[in-house]
């Protein structure tokens, strides 16, 4: 089997005796002369929350489809619990779905909705009555067996289709965008309740969206996508403080982009200055580059602070903007010379408001070591 040197280094690619739950092998997908997936290889564990994240028009929808057996794949191989089911139908492939727009049928009751999936798999009717009173208690609806789906707040329909995906006790289930009808609240109440259940079922989850905040929060890994290409495979907090990419490091999170250059290369680290900052990076990204050579240096608003002006090892700047957050004040710094843009620097608290008015000058300090540098260029 060839291995994917893009995603060689990444854990998958280590952990050959635990078999996938859901495997893709260079899986290619067109929609005429459109390539809406390019050769995708991905192993996701057993019990694992997998993250599909991207923009729209990215693929990931098209790789959640692909794995359910709604497109057939162009070339690859997909494998679902060391099966090969490239050609199976979706309907034999053993997976539970949640649609964005949850897809209940208006004239059944909650019950009727949930059992459908065991009743066309003619499971019995007493079975299904045991199953069905279990889903419901499992996402804690019980006593809404009889209402119909227009009775239901949008929160109760999401927990309804959850429950008909989970009763069929599928191999694997698929979430395409499910919170995205949800207000923000009802949403992050609902992240924490899919998680929880997730858990305690250990089922193999594949979960799309293009919420940066809900894919950081939910999921054991992430796999980011752009333009049909997998950029990224790796835990959370790795994807946020080691982005492989310039695509990465923009779209997961906020991102100062400064100016620097490239000072020294030594083994798997490189030292970049900003103005009269030194700091570590990875060497991965910008080993191609020679000393002296000009790089993108990515910053996150959190790992920046404020000190006086002037100081040693700072840069220089002029607070042009507040925006008090409730937890956090943000500040917009004019930098010009270290960054192209203004600077976003994120103050814990709310004493910013008042030490660092609009027109201050101030310096700026990098206070972490999770940075990263690009060779210069656009943003993906």
């Amino acid at each position: 089997m060839r291995t994917d040197p893009m995603t060689a280094h990444t854990p998958e690619a280590t952990s050959e005796k635990v078999r996938p739950a859901v495997q893709l092998d260079g899986v290619t997908k067109r929609f005429g002369d459109s390539m809406a997936l390019h050769e995708a290889w991905l192993k996701i564990r057993p019990s694992e929350f997998m993250t599909l994240l991207g923009p729209s028009g990215c693929g990931k929808t098209t790789l959640l489809n692909l794995v359910a057996g709604f497109l057939e794949a162009d070339n690859g191989e997909i494998f679902i619990d060391g099966d090969l089911v490239t050609e199976t139908p979706a309907h034999m492939r053993e997976i539970g779905i949640v649609f964005q727009n949850y897809a209940l049928f208006p004239h059944m009751s909650v019950a009727k909705n949930i059992a459908y999936g065991l009743k066309t798999r003619g499971v019995d009717k007493k079975e299904i009555a045991r199953r069905v009173d279990e889903a419901l208690a499992l996402v804690k609806l019980s006593g809404f067996a009889d209402r119909k789906p227009r009775q239901l707040s949008g929160g109760q329909q999401q927990r309804v289709a959850l429950a008909r995906a989970l009763v069929i006790r599928p191999k694997v289930l698929l979430l395409d965008e499910p919170f995205s009808a949800l207000d923000k609240n009802l949403r992050g109440s609902m992240q924490v309740e899919l998680k929880q259940i997730q858990r305690e079922l250990g089922v193999t989850t594949i979960f799309v969206t293009h919420d940066q905040g809900e894919a950081l929060s939910m999921s054991d890994r992430i796999a980011v996508m752009s333009a049909g290409r997998i950029r990224q495979i790796a835990a959370p907090d790795d994807i946020y403080r080691r982005p492989a990419d310039r695509f990465v490091a923009s779209f997961v999170g906020d991102a100062n982009i400064l100016n620097g250059r490239l000072v020294e290369k030594r083994g798997d680290v490189a030292v970049v200055s900003v103005g009269d900052i030194s700091a570590e990076v990875p060497v991965a990204p910008i080993a191609a580059l020679s000393i002296g050579d000009a790089v993108d240096v990515f910053v996150r608003p959190e790992h920046l602070s404020v000190t006086a002006r002037g100081a040693s090892g700072s840069l220089p700047g002029t607070v042009t903007t507040q925006v008090f957050q409730g937890g956090h004040v943000d500040l917009y710094i004019d930098a010009s010379g270290s960054a192209r843009e203004r600077i976003l620097l994120r103050s814990p608290g709310i004493a910013a408001l008042s030490s660092c008015p609009v027109g201050a000058e101030i310096g700026l300090i990098i206070g972490s070591d999770d940075i990263v540098a690009f060779p210069p260029g656009e943003a993906a």
